[in-house]
């Protein structure tokens, strides 16, 4: 959420962001509601300065006047509770249209309609190590892993070694439902495992947060209002434990939320910050916004694990690039320990959420796919969630400050595990075990079952 007052004096700014990141909202509606908010509250500000005024002439008032200016209140409340049922929808319209306000992306930020105009600047593989390809275009070709037999996708590797079954959880679960199996399973949990030793070392706080969450939560962090329709919300509230608790309630598509609202409403000293929290946790999400798209497989689905980090930093500009520039370094290291190639990509004003700043993706090598396919999201929205959940910072000058927020995914799965099936397989149909795997997988290879 942006300041109104930063909004009615950059119109012009908010405008642009709100074209370029394609958001559906008519900026001079929101300006009109905030103008009749604003006359409103004067209107009952006056009459309540009027109300405090008369009271405190009326011990010295004679008995008359007392009586008149009883009756005279009594038109000033009659005033303001019309005033108060005409403010309520004005204020409803109004803060729903602030809910959309976007934030204004970074200078650094391509503009573009939606993933094509994303701009690839990094690249890694084992061999070559980092390519940027505006300086070695032709060597980006050279990053695929290469074979010298036809490549099979990970539903086939999955099946033929007893990992992945995507038809009985398709019977179980439905559309996108799956089962992890036998070595699967232990290559998930290692990554887990070593993603979370990875964040302890760097001075992450661990958490395993709440699933289940509440409506201010998903608003905070800006998966609400747009992103409604890709979150699940609980459809039995009788079956909760109390009358509060049947209050609407949603499974969070990442921890990003929950870890937000931990925060929510407090005022850190500035001695605090950085906070840094990693949360692990099931994650949940409709993808109804992706429908007919990655049906095959366990590429998009609606349940997986994640480990997910969050940082709360000062508000300022330097420090939030930093932090943004870090967790992807972290995340690019998740890749590198595990050997696969991938690249990073600048994320274009049509493909960021409203309230991003700044956003990198992290695509990996699928040779199924001929192609990379997104593993790591990376995010800075500056002080747009701190707004939204009033999470706050006092400076060494005594002044509160919006705290700034950024976001990072430092490991999710099974999504990754398409990667090193299909990056690990061998001619014979086995697969390679990821070197810093191997210690929870228990072998080296994994191999069909004779």
């Amino acid at each position: 959420m942006l300041d109104i007052k930063y909004i009615r004096e950059n119109a012009d700014k908010v405008k642009k962001a709100i074209a370029d990141k394609r958001i559906d909202l008519d900026l001079e509606e929101l300006l009109d509601f905030d103008s009749q908010r604003r006359d409103l509250l004067t209107e009952l500000e006056s009459l309540s300065a009027t109300k405090n005024q008369v009271s405190k002439n009326m011990p010295s008032l004679s008995p008359e006047e007392k009586k008149t200016k009883l009756l005279e209140m009594k038109e000033v409340d009659q005033k303001s509770d019309g005033i108060k049922e005409k403010l309520k929808p004005v204020l409803e319209k109004y803060e729903n249209l602030m809910g959309l306000v976007p934030n204004i992306p970074s200078s650094e930020t391509p503009v573009g309609p939606d993933s094509s105009g994303n701009v690839p600047w990094r690249y890694w593989n084992r061999s070559l190590g980092i390519i940027d390809p505006t300086k070695e275009p032709e060597k980006t070709k050279e990053i695929p892993t290469k074979f010298d037999f036809p490549v099979l996708d990970h539903i086939t590797l999955g099946k033929n070694l007893d990992l992945i079954d995507t038809e009985s959880g398709v019977k179980t679960s439905g559309f996108r439902g799956y089962y992890l199996k036998n070595e699967a399973v232990l290559m998930q949990y290692g990554l887990i495992w070593h993603a979370l030793k990875k964040m302890q070392e760097k001075g992450f706080s661990l958490m395993v947060p709440p699933v289940l969450i509440r409506e201010f939560a998903l608003f905070g962090s800006g998966h609400f209002p747009a992103g409604r329709d890709e979150i699940y919300e609980i459809g039995n509230p009788g079956a909760l434990e109390t009358e509060k608790a049947k209050e609407r309630q949603y499974l969070a598509g990442t921890s990003e939320p929950s870890l937000l609202a931990y925060f929510e409403g407090k005022t850190i000293d500035e001695s605090k910050l950085p906070i840094k929290v990693c949360g692990v946790s099931p994650c949940y999400r409709s993808e109804i916004g992706s429908y007919g798209k990655d049906t095959r497989g366990i590429y998009r689905i609606h349940e997986f694990m994640k480990v997910e980090q969050v940082v709360l930093c000062k508000a300022e500009t330097a420090e939030g690039d930093q932090w943004l520039e870090n967790m992807r370094e972290i995340a690019e290291n998740m890749l590198q320990d595990l050997k696969l190639p991938y690249r990073v990509l600048n994320i274009c004003t049509g493909d960021m959420g409203a309230g991003k700043y700044k956003m990198y993706d992290i695509e990996t090598w699928m040779p199924s796919r001929k192609d990379f396919g997104e593993t790591h999201s990376d995010s800075n929205l500056t002080d747009w969630q701190a707004r939204r959940l009033n999470i706050k910072y006092k400076g060494n000058d005594g002044k509160s400050r919006y705290v700034y927020t950024l976001n990072n995914t430092v490991i999710a799965s099974p999504r990754i595990l398409i990667a090193i099936l299909e990056n690990y397989q061998q001619k014979d149909g086995s697969v390679m075990v990821p070197d810093i795997l191997r210690p929870y997988v228990g072998k080296d290879v994994i191999r069909p079952a004779q």
